[in-house]
């Protein structure tokens, strides 16, 4: 048995005892969840969160230690039997979620950040008497896809989801939209529910031309190009982007950043359509599957002409920040929490769409949503003076609207309030 699952109780010098339960934290950042849970707790434990202790539980072997914060990483190994292929992956959670149950003595808050903790942070409630705060940052029933990649296991981490709802002291919507899916799916009162939206760093993510960071990665600099950031999962929408490109008369580069495929067979039907679709548009389409630099991404995200968002789910969307904050207008699906993000006419357009059914996100007519985002990108693309004008207007939206500082305080006083 191997792992580091014991931390010695130390007294807090601080007033409030927050601890942020999570799967990612830095160095293992790969989705939105884990870039919120990174700049909240920067903020919380500088001037923002005067007044508070932040204990960091985290799936890794993390460990560091400053004036009001505590990060330590759950990495174990432990023997144990297995009754289907799928079933380790969710072992290894449980397990991860009954070693957090024993790093703290003591908590007034216990912030739970994704399905992976939810168990942790409910018995940890039970044991040390915080209040149990979850974020949503997205919910199991509208990622039905995700039975595809974890077969049984969609249905426990369902079940945790479900069973952590029922047991939250206070829940934070990242948009509007996400509170009434979790008042409509787990029934969490409406008092309980708190909106406070995804932020982004303005002063990192900043508009930065370096034609060097686009020959690295095969991009031609002299010709314009439209953008897809995101991980190969089809709640991103990449194929119906994909199948768009046919439809895009301008002459225009594509150039997806995507990797981390959710499983080996949707990478193998996303490479062999992105060589279909060379051939049958004959346009450049660069595909960048390893995990870019941030230094370069900021710089391929202010180069480009637009950034594509063809998510059939998304509760918030950190991408359209990120790109709108490097200046670059935004296309993207009228889904979610977008439309409270992206300023249709403004700092982008939305593209219509409507799902199958509330069952099934994928869209109702896949055809007509794949020429909506071709046209929508066709309309800015052709008015080159409407899409400088909306670079500078993504830009102070975003400043005025999203900072970190805000978000920050924000969270803190729903945690006062619930104490």
């Amino acid at each position: 048995m191997q792992g580091r699952f014991s931390f010695p109780p130390e007294e807090f010098e601080w007033l409030m005892k927050i601890a942020i339960l999570t799967n990612e934290y830095p160095p293992n950042i790969y989705g939105g969840a884990g870039v919120h849970v990174q700049y909240l707790v920067r903020e919380l434990t500088s001037g923002q969160g005067n007044g508070a202790d932040v204990h960091v539980l985290c799936f890794g072997d993390q460990n560091l230690r400053g004036k009001n914060l505590r990060v330590r990483g759950v990495d174990l190994d432990l023997p144990y039997a297995v009754q289907g292929l799928k079933h380790p992956q969710l072992l290894r959670i449980l397990i991860r979620d009954a070693a957090m149950t024993g790093a703290l003595d003591a908590a007034d808050i216990l912030h739970c950040h994704t399905w992976y903790t939810h168990l942790a942070g409910c018995i940890l409630k039970q044991l040390v008497g915080g209040k149990l705060v979850l974020t949503t940052h997205s919910l199991e029933p509208h990622r039905p896809w995700k039975a595809e990649q974890l077969g049984p296991v969609y249905n426990a981490s369902s079940w945790i989801e479900k069973t952590a709802y029922e047991n939250a002291d206070g829940v934070i919507a990242v948009s509007q939209s996400m509170k009434d899916d979790v008042r409509e799916l787990y029934g969490v009162p409406e008092e309980k529910i708190h909106v406070i939206p995804n932020g982004i760093d303005v002063d990192e993510y900043r508009p930065l031309r370096n034609p060097g960071a686009l020959r690295r990665y095969g991009i031609d600099c002299d010709k314009p190009f439209i953008l897809f950031v995101g991980r190969m999962t089809r709640q991103k929408g990449i194929l119906h982007l994909l199948n768009a490109v046919p439809h895009i008369r301008t002459d225009a580069q594509i150039v997806l950043c995507a990797g981390a495929a959710d499983t080996r067979s949707l990478e193998e039907e996303i490479s062999a359509r992105i060589e279909e679709v060379r051939r049958q548009s004959g346009k450049k389409v660069v595909w960048i599957p390893q995990l870019v630099r941030k230094p370069d991404i900021i710089n391929i995200y202010s180069e480009a002409a637009l950034f594509v968002c063809p998510s059939i789910y998304e509760p918030f969307g950190i991408i359209n920040l990120e790109a709108m904050s490097c200046g670059t207008p935004v296309v993207a699906s009228a889904v979610g929490g977008i439309p409270e993000v992206v300023v249709h006419g403004e700092t982008g357009l939305l593209v219509p769409f409507a799902p199958s059914d509330q069952g099934n996100p994928e869209p109702k007519d896949p055809d007509r949503f794949s020429r909506d985002l071709a046209a929508a990108v066709d309309s800015l693309l052709s008015e080159p003076e409407r899409i400088e004008r909306m670079r500078s207007q993504a830009r102070l939206h975003v400043e005025t609207s999203f900072s970190w500082k805000s978000i920050a305080r924000q969270t803190l006083n729903f945690y006062r309030e619930l104490r």
